[in-house]
């Protein structure tokens, strides 16, 4: 069976209205589809070039009756140039040791995962995560994923990316850091180090997921420029506001 065979067998859901976790006094709804048979890779490469993201097994879509403001975000890699800011950035981290290991989850990253949640998110879903939920946000995937770790000169583990492989690209799933490290722009630093290795694999594409012009703590993602939107069906060209101040956030 062909990956367009396949899609033609996909079942797609709409979930109940939820509190919107981005913009305060509306409501989400999502449309999903699981990830699962040996095309699940495929259907997944085709998803997210329309825009969708994956979580767990499942791919999934903003579809708000009444709000649009969800974009998806991918950089164009081929085109990238490192700013001055960006060049800081990387001399800052230039100490660390990064290693693509698999999607098995460790204690080690689960602590460092609960200190970042504190620290950045204590009023969110995610802050409420256990162990074995932790667990499930990493292992739970049949596509072909892969966990970027990073490490101080001593060895201890300051930043952890959850990364998709696709066939145009790497695809940031979470990522979450030591939040006492603040001034090397640890946030800042995993994205970069994504689209270096984008382009050391010729892949085109690194995928930050939505962007949303009223939430600052996904403003940072216009930095990444050249930045492409998904709007109306189709790819087209982001630019960056002028003056536009950024916090530093995990995708």
């Amino acid at each position: 069976m062909t990956v367009n065979q396949r899609r033609l067998t996909q079942h797609y859901f709409m979930t109940a209205p939820m509190p919107c976790p981005y913009l305060p006094g509306r409501f989400e709804r999502k449309l999903v589809t699981e990830l699962r048979g040996p095309e699940a890779n495929g259907i997944h490469d085709l998803l997210s070039r329309s825009g969708f993201r994956r979580s767990h097994s499942i791919a999934y879509l903003p579809a708000c009756s009444e709000c649009d403001a969800c974009v998806p975000v991918r950089v164009a890699c081929k085109d990238f140039k490192l700013s001055k800011s960006f060049r800081r950035i990387q001399s800052k981290n230039s100490d660390l040791v990064r290693s693509i290991v698999p999607p098995s989850a460790t204690q080690e990253q689960f602590e460092l995962f609960g200190t970042y949640q504190d620290a950045r998110h204590g009023n969110g879903d995610m802050a409420r995560m256990d162990a074995r939920d932790y667990r499930a946000m990493v292992e739970d995937s049949t596509i072909e994923t892969s966990i970027f770790e990073y490490r101080r000169t001593d060895g201890s583990l300051i930043a952890v990316a959850l990364v998709d492989n696709l066939s145009d690209g790497l695809s940031a799933v979470y990522s979450f850091f030591d939040p006492t490290e603040h001034k090397r722009g640890l946030g800042t630093y995993i994205v970069l180090d994504l689209i270096a290795e984008a382009q050391v694999l010729d892949l085109p594409h690194v995928y930050l997921g939505y962007w949303i012009s009223d939430c600052r703590k996904m403003s940072y993602k216009m930095r990444f420029q050249p930045l492409e939107g998904f709007k109306n069906g189709q790819w087209v060209s982001m630019s960056e506001p002028e003056n536009s101040n950024h916090p530093d956030e995990g995708v």
